[in-house]
C-alpha cells in the first residue's frame, strides 16, 4: 500500500475550513514570454514554454489543491530527450524543492480528494468537496433540493448526511438545485491533459500539465526547473529555469 501524501491530507483540512485560495504562477516582468503570456526559455536546442495560469479543466478548483503548470517542450537538441516527472521541480524562495507528481499520486488506496468545500470520511477514505452540499443518493440522504455545508460519506450504496435534520434545514434556499457528486482525483481531464512520460526524439514537440504540491502557503516566488537528460546515455546536458511570482 502506498503512503498517503501528508500534504494531501492538509489540503483536505484546509478546504473543509474554506481557507485555501487558488494559486497561479505569473512570469516575472523581465521574463521572455509568448504572445499568449506564457514564459519561455531555450537552451541546448531545447525550448520550454510554461504557463502557470492555463488550467481550464475539471475540477475547476484544482488550483486550490495543487499547482498545475502547463509545459510545452520542443526538442531540437540532436539528442533524444528523457521526459520524466522526476526531472521537473519547483524551487521555492524558501529553498524548498517541490517535485512534479504523477496524477495517480493525488489519490491512494485509502484516500480520494475532491475539488470542493465540506469534508467527511468513512472507512478510511478522505473526501473533499467544494461549495454547497446537496442531498443526493440512491439510498437516503435527505430531500434532493436541501442545501447546506455538509460532510458526505457512503452508506448503503448512497451518500449519507449525518447532520441532516429533515424538519429543519437552516441552509435551505427556494431556488436550490440538484447536486452532482464531484469526480474524484485524478479526474479524466487531469489524466488526459497530463504531460506524458517517455522519450522525445529530436525534432519532436510535446505538451501537457505538470502537477506540483500547492506552494501558496509557503512561497512568494518559485523557479520551474527542467533537467535535460539524454534518453540514451542518461547524461544531463543542461537545465532550463523559469522564475515565477506566486499569486493567490
Amino acid at each position: 500500500m502506498r503512503t498517503r501524501a501528508p500534504w494531501l491530507l492538509l489540503a483536505a483540512s484546509l478546504l473543509a475550513a474554506g481557507c485555501v485560495t487558488e494559486t497561479k504562477l505569473q512570469p516575472l516582468p523581465t521574463a521572455q514570454t509568448t504572445q499568449a503570456g506564457a514564459a519561455v526559455i531555450e537552451e541546448q536546442g531545447v525550448r520550454l514554454v510554461a504557463d502557470g495560469d492555463a488550467w481550464r479543466g475539471t475540477p475547476s478548483s484544482l488550483e486550490r489543491i495543487v499547482t498545475p503548470v502547463q509545459v510545452r517542450i520542443e526538442n531540437q537538441s540532436g539528442r533524444p530527450l528523457r521526459i520524466r516527472y522526476e526531472v521537473f521541480t519547483l524551487l521555492g524562495s524558501s529553498r524548498f524543492q517541490y517535485s512534479a507528481l504523477s496524477p495517480f499520486e493525488l489519490a491512494d488506496e485509502s484516500g480520494t480528494a475532491y475539488g470542493g468545500s465540506g469534508y467527511g470520511g468513512s472507512g478510511g477514505n478522505v473526501r473533499m468537496s467544494v461549495g454547497m452540499g446537496f442531498g443526493w443518493s440512491s439510498g437516503w440522504a435527505g430531500p434532493p433540493f436541501a442545501t447546506g455545508y455538509y460532510g458526505w460519506r457512503h452508506r448503503g450504496g448512497g451518500i449519507y448526511n449525518p447532520w441532516y435534520d429533515p424538519w429543519y434545514d437552516p441552509f435551505y434556499r427556494p431556488y436550490s438545485y440538484y447536486w452532482d457528486p464531484p469526480e474524484p482525483l485524478p479526474t479524466r481531464d487531469m489524466l488526459k491533459q497530463a504531460l506524458p512520460e517517455g522519450t522525445l526524439d529530436t525534432g519532436g514537440t510535446i505538451t501537457g500539465f505538470l502537477y506540483f504540491q500547492d506552494v501558496s502557503e509557503r512561497e512568494g516566488r518559485v523557479t520551474l526547473q527542467a533537467r535535460l537528460v539524454d534518453a540514451r546515455t542518461g547524461e544531463q546536458f543542461g537545465t532550463l529555469s523559469i522564475p515565477f511570482d506566486v499569486r493567490s
